[in-house]
């Protein structure tokens, strides 16, 4: 407990340091001053393309990871193609669901049994998602997220650097204070590809079947898991909604 208490003091240093830099130099300042494996998940949603564009001259120093839970949307596997197109050389490890799980899943909920219950749907990400995340993070001591405070309510507290209890490492937010006229606007000036259903209001992209595009004025969140109340969150940063 001293030692994570050490880091959490650490950290708290590292954030106010963090304050003011730009998206480059707060990823510079993260892989000169953080020891250890440090990894990026993307999900190819516009958050993740831009950390991607600002990652890849430091492939070297921080590995990329995607999890395909089997029902992603075609244009997502689009973007996926076209990013290792532009980005030549960039290897991004691909972490499925195990078999087993989704068998069991299918024979006990059904296939499309996460609209009938918010705990069906849990189970599902938890299967498809979550298992698949421990693996990715195995011996990972920064893992960075495409994360932003504007996305919902339970995510305006976030710092840049937070201590992840769930999986005993560091996350780091680096487009925290970002808003989405300022990614689209990185994402022009660098001809960045996106996922073809941001335009159509697709904002938060996740699996084909419990994602929806938004109507105007409507919360970031609303076109995920749209059937649902309440906080709408996959488990993959559930230690976030335990902190507030």
């Amino acid at each position: 407990m001293d030692k994570i208490n050490k880091i959490k003091d650490k950290l708290a240093e590292f954030n106010q340091l963090l304050e003011g830099l730009s998206l480059e130099e707060s990823i510079l300042f993260v892989k000169d001053n953080l020891e250890g494996k440090k990894v990026f998940s993307t999900s190819f949603g516009i958050e993740d393309q831009v950390l991607t564009h600002f990652l890849y001259p430091l492939a070297n120093d921080f590995s990329f990871f995607t999890l395909d839970t089997g029902r992603l949307f075609s244009e997502t596997y689009e973007v996926f193609q076209k990013t290792q197109t532009k980005y030549k050389g960039l290897q991004i490890k691909t972490y499925l669901p195990e078999e087993k799980d989704i068998q069991s899943y299918i024979d006990s909920d059904g296939i499309n049994g996460f609209y009938d219950s918010i705990e069906s749907r849990k189970k599902c990400c938890f299967v498809r998602k979550v298992i698949p995340l421990k693996r990715a993070l195995e011996g990972v001591a920064v893992w960075v997220t495409g994360l932003r405070a504007e996305q919902s309510q339970n995510r305006e507290t976030m710092p840049f650097l937070e201590w992840d209890e769930e999986n005993k490492l560091v996350k780091f937010n680096p487009l925290l204070h970002y808003s989405l006229s300022q990614l689209e606007a990185i994402v022009k000036e660098n001809n960045i590809p996106i996922n073809s259903l941001y335009r159509k209001g697709y904002l938060s992209i996740g699996c084909a079947p419990c994602t929806r595009a938004l109507s105007e004025g409507e919360d970031f969140r609303a076109g995920r898991w749209w059937w649902e109340n309440g906080k709408k969150e996959c488990g993959l940063h559930i230690h976030i909604e335990k902190n507030n």
